[in-house]
């Protein structure tokens, strides 16, 4: 990375850092979230050390502290015993629940659909933070970086609860939205915690919406047009500059990959291939990712999306789009820069910035373009 490069990016962050006004915390807006913690599943146990409240709207549940469900033919079923009910809401009468062993919040709400089940944590949206941004990032880093995750954190999530609202559920405690890890209240006076709360109610908002506040872990360069990963054109989500990120472990990476677990792989997903022949790069986009690749096989031709690519093979094989590749013999090898889809905010990069004396309100604004942070109750209802 070269000095010219780190100068310019610093002092585009002058700039931000100069235009910078926070807006004053208010009163805490008490907003709700709806997470989904198993999909599509035969069962599910919940379970609670202080007794469980089990409330369904056409039947009378008893329970001490664990129950099983499954889902019936005309309802759920609960230790056996058949239900009406198509939906049991489900409390610990003092303290947290269990669900399949994970540790939740004090309320899931079990459903029954397509004769499976889906089973849906609803927390109070500060503890989802609380929850998110120590498994986001590493609790370890500076206070300003956890800053930036929860403020980041926060407004996907609302982003998201807007998008969803008529859904089932607002996110899913996972990768495919962000990783939620429920720690206790042994957590509560954690650097996490304490970056959550110091950013109470603050999120990041274009033209007065929360904005789509996408993260990824190390851009390794120019950080990613939402537009070529998602075919989303958001204003806020075009690539900057990232020259911050160097000490990330994913900043270079190797990886082999064999030509018969990959001609496998792309069928399993429904991708036409026979014997692959050769691979090669087809188009890249401005931030120099893999658009799409090329393959010759001995059914002919096939282009696949470098994210199709990525996801196929599992995206820890492949960290990121940011690659070169040879065929050696029976082996595909991979040589990458950077992990994850680079849109939005790069968190190795803002861990460099906080640790140079940036705030996490000029992080964000940086890789977040034309945003400004909002207390979440002067934003619009909807």
């Amino acid at each position: 990375m070269t000095r010219a490069r780190t100068t310019a990016a610093l002092a585009l962050l002058f700039v931000v850092l100069s235009a910078s006004v926070l807006a004053p915390a208010q009163a805490q807006a008490g907003e709700t979230i709806r997470m989904a913690l198993f999909q599509n599943v035969e069962s599910v146990t919940v379970a609670s050390s202080s007794g469980l409240i089990v409330r369904a709207p056409n039947d009378t549940v008893d329970s001490s502290g664990r129950i099983t469900v499954a889902a019936g033919p005309s309802g759920l079923i609960v230790d056996g015993q058949p239900l009406r009910s198509d939906r049991l809401d489900v409390r610990g009468r003092d303290g947290e629940l269990t669900i399949n062993g994970l540790t939740v919040g004090n309320r899931v709400i079990v459903k029954r659909q397509n004769g499976k089940l889906l089973a849906i944590n609803e927390l109070p949206l500060e503890d989802y933070v609380k929850g998110v941004v120590p498994s986001e990032m590493n609790p370890a880093w500076h206070l300003e970086a956890l800053k930036v995750q929860a403020i980041a954190t926060r407004t996907y999530a609302l982003y998201k609860m807007r998008q969803n609202a008529r859904k089932d559920f607002d996110v899913v405690a996972s990768v495919k939205d962000q990783v939620y890890l429920y720690r206790g209240r042994a957590a509560a006076a954690g650097p996490a915690a304490r970056a959550t709360a110091e950013t109470r109610d603050q999120v990041l908002a274009y033209r007065d919406e929360p904005i789509l506040a996408a993260f990824s872990s190390t851009a390794a360069g120019l950080t990613e047009d939402a537009w070529n990963v998602w075919s989303v054109d958001l204003p806020y989500l075009k690539g900057v500059e990232c020259p911050f990120d160097l000490n990330s472990p994913w900043y270079q990476w190797r990886t082999d990959v064999g030509l018969a677990m990959l001609e496998q792989r792309l069928r399993d997903e429904g991708f036409p291939v026979g014997v692959i022949a050769s691979l090669a790069p087809a188009t890249f986009t401005k931030a120099g990712r893999v658009a799409e690749v090329r393959i010759l096989h001995s059914g002919g031709e096939l282009y696949v999306k470098g994210d199709d690519l990525r996801r196929v093979l599992g995206y820890t094989v492949l960290p990121s789009t940011q690659f070169d590749f040879d065929v050696v013999g029976l082996q595909v090898q991979f040589a990458g820069r950077g992990n994850g889809h680079g849109v939005g905010l790069c968190q190795w990069g803002a861990k460099e910035l906080a640790e140079r004396g940036y705030s996490a309100e000029t992080i964000l604004r940086y890789y977040y373009p034309g945003t400004d942070i909002r207390d979440l109750d002067s934003l619009p209802r909807r």
